[in-house]
């Protein structure tokens, strides 16, 4: 227990953002809330990815987004937009060339079935050659698996340049 509640404080640390000084003006520099956090564990051989990102839009600007019970529905904290901080721990896999990845925290993101992950570009880091990674998640519904209690977001990819807007 106390070692979620250390990466958890972690977690809201990097999503809160830092600041620093460049070459002494008072420039500020406050990182992209859409990027993609690994903590080693004790072990050095696991580690613990964060996706991070702001989603979901305001109810008055919604005219339903989701298809649930019938009916198109809105839901907060899913789709476009930038209304949430969105957090959800993973697991990446990678078979061949298809990349998944799959939560770790049975309700993080919702207590629903569902859920409408909009298409996000996050920042993974740099290569060994000093070029930027991103890992793109394109727009899909996920729907919580049933013996896991689990999401699965597949057709995840990496590039060099985001390849959405995150809009």
């Amino acid at each position: 227990m106390k070692k979620v509640l250390t990466l958890t404080a972690l977690v809201a640390i990097l999503l809160l953002g830092s600041c620093e000084k460049e070459n002494g003006d008072a420039a500020m520099y406050q990182p992209s809330p859409n990027r993609v956090v690994v903590i080693l564990s004790d072990s050095k051989t696991a580690s613990i990815t964060y996706l991070l990102s702001q989603i979901g839009h305001d109810a008055k600007t919604c005219n339903g987004c989701v298809w649930d019970g019938g009916k198109m529905v809105h839901e907060n904290c899913m789709g476009d937009g930038h209304y949430c901080a969105f957090a959800a721990a993973v697991q990446l896999q990678q078979i061949g060339t298809d990349i998944t990845a799959t939560t770790t925290d049975t309700f993080d993101l919702t207590s629903e079935d569902f859920f409408l992950m909009p298409d996000r570009s996050l920042y993974y880091g740099k290569d060994e050659k000093g070029n930027d990674i991103y890992l793109n998640i394109p727009e899909q519904m996920a729907y919580r698996d049933t013996t896991t209690l689990q999401f699965n977001f597949t057709g995840l990819f990496f590039s060099e340049t985001a390849a959405y807007s995150n809009n």
